[in-house]
C-alpha cells in the first residue's frame, strides 16, 4: 500500500464519537451507582412499604433507614443488588448514548446534520425504549435483591446469577419483563 492511499480500516469521526459517548456514559453510570447505591436501596424499600405488616422493617425517614439497614444488615444490606445495579447502569448509559447517536445520525441524513427539537426528542425516545428492552431483566433482579432482608426465613436468591436462573426456572422468561410497559413510558 502506498503512502498516498488512505487506510481502509480507519474509523470515521462519527463512529469514533459514538464509542466515546457510549464509553463516557458507561463510566458515568458506574460512578453514579458506586457512590449512590445505598440511597437506591432505601428508595426501593420505601416504595414497596405500604404500612401493612411485611417482611421489611418500617423506617421513619431516609437517615433512619440507612442506619437501620446498616445496623441490621451491614454493608451487605446497603449494597444489596449492587452487582445488577452496576451492570444495569453501566450498560444502560453506554447503550443509551450509542443508540441516541445512531438514531440522531439516521434522522439527520439529508438534513445537513442539523436536527430540529422534535427529531432530537424522537432520537432520545427511541434510545430510551431500546435501552429499556435490553435492561429490564437486570433492573428486575436488582429490585428483588434489594428487597431481601434478614427478616426472610431464607434468602430467595444468593446473587445475580442465582436470581436470573431461579426466576426463569420458576416464573418463566416473561417474568424478566414485568413492569416493561411503565418502563417504556418512563
Amino acid at each position: 500500500m502506498s503512502q498516498s492511499q488512505p487506510q481502509r480500516h480507519s474509523k470515521s469521526k462519527s463512529e469514533q464519537w459514538q464509542w466515546e459517548n457510549a464509553t463516557a456514559g458507561a463510566a458515568a453510570g458506574f460512578a453514579t451507582v458506586a457512590a449512590m447505591h445505598p440511597l437506591d436501596v432505601v428508595r426501593t424499600r420505601f416504595q414497596v412499604n405500604d404500612g401493612r405488616v411485611s417482611t421489611l422493617p418500617s423506617y421513619k425517614n431516609t437517615a433512619h433507614a440507612i442506619f437501620t439497614i446498616a445496623r441490621l444488615e451491614g454493608l451487605r444490606g446497603l449494597y444489596a443488588g449492587f452487582n445488577p445495579a452496576v451492570i444495569g447502569s453501566t450498560v444502560s448509559w453506554g447503550l443509551y448514548f450509542f443508540f441516541y447517536d445512531r438514531a440522531r445520525q439516521r434522522h439527520s441524513k439529508n438534513k445537513e446534520g442539523k436536527l430540529n427539537p422534535g427529531l432530537h426528542l424522537a432520537s432520545a425516545a427511541e434510545a430510551g425504549a431500546l435501552v429499556c428492552l435490553c435492561t429490564n431483566p437486570i433492573w428486575l433482579v436488582k429490585t428483588r435483591l434489594q428487597l431481601q432482608t434478614p427478616l426472610h426465613q431464607t434468602q430467595p436468591y444468593s446473587g445475580l446469577y442465582d436470581a436470573l436462573r431461579t426466576i426463569m426456572r420458576e416464573e418463566g422468561w416473561s417474568a424478566l419483563y414485568r413492569g416493561i410497559i411503565p418502563g417504556l413510558f418512563l
